[in-house]
């Protein structure tokens, strides 16, 4: 039997990107923004819902028949294939007015992550992959240009990006991934979306985060394993289902995981 083929989903993928853009950058930096906060303290915008009702109307004519999950209004429908949304990744971001934020669009078929994309329309950046078609990143909507992760092969020699210590410290392990931080070259939070698109870029060697939902991941792996890198859980479990990230140029996961993992 031939492989499953993900090109159509991923030119959906794009063109709800493209949907999302417009909704999220109208709405970035407005005076009448409505910010509210959700029962786990964490804020949600007036962008946030009105972005993730877009997509899911979109879906809803394009892909009857699959499953979709989102950040702000939960799951609904059945059967293997799930689009997951996370309408604004940075949504702290968002609201301060800091043009690092994104929004992300995966497909899952059974548990497998198949198709990413990251708009990050602020930035002028957008980044897409589906399984066996390689990783690929425009800027201000240029030529597009693919991936590939680093080759630093010496943790001295890497570059690491996170998101903060808080997690760290809930999960115990704030003094073990410190330790990492003095053993690696260099640091930086650049975070959320950001770090992981790094990693595929191959401008930086190392992320991880020890607290993640499924939307903060779907989109995220597709883009960095076909640029060659790994993607797993802090157990080195590949893939999405793990509920935190480690990840690397796959030269590196080694060492991270004995750094910081289970």
């Amino acid at each position: 039997m031939a492989p499953t083929t993900y090109a159509d989903d991923l030119a959906l993928a794009r063109e709800l990107a493209g949907v999302a853009d417009a909704i999220s950058l109208a709405r970035f930096g407005a005076a009448d923004l409505v910010v509210e906060s959700k029962p786990d303290l964490t804020p949600v915008t007036d962008a946030d819902r009105a972005v993730e009702q877009a997509l899911r109307a979109r879906l809803a004519i394009e892909r009857p028949d699959d499953a979709v999950a989102g950040e702000e209004f939960g799951a609904e429908g059945s059967g293997s294939r799930r689009w997951v949304i996370d309408p604004i990744d940075g949504t702290n971001n968002f609201v301060r007015n800091v043009p690092v934020w994104a929004t992300l669009i995966g497909l899952l078929d059974g548990e497998e992550a198949v198709v990413g994309v990251v708009s990050a329309p602020a930035l002028g950046r957008q980044w897409w992959a589906c399984r066996g078609g390689g990783a690929w990143a425009s800027w201000q909507d240029g030529e597009p240009r693919a991936l590939a992760v680093s080759k630093v092969a010496q943790l001295g020699d890497a570059s690491l990006s996170y998101a903060s210590l808080a997690g760290w410290s809930a999960l115990g392990r704030r003094d073990a991934f410190v330790a990492l931080t003095d053993r690696v070259w260099r640091t930086r939070a650049y975070g959320d979306f950001w770090s992981y698109m790094l990693v595929a870029e191959g401008a930086v060697d190392l992320a991880a985060e020890p607290e993640l939902s499924l939307w903060d991941m779907v989109a995220l792996a597709p883009i960095v394993t076909e640029a060659g890198g790994r993607f797993t859980g802090l157990d080195g479990v590949d893939g999405v289902q793990r509920g935190n990230a480690a990840v690397s140029n796959g030269l590196l996961h080694q060492d991270l995981l004995a750094a910081i993992g289970d």
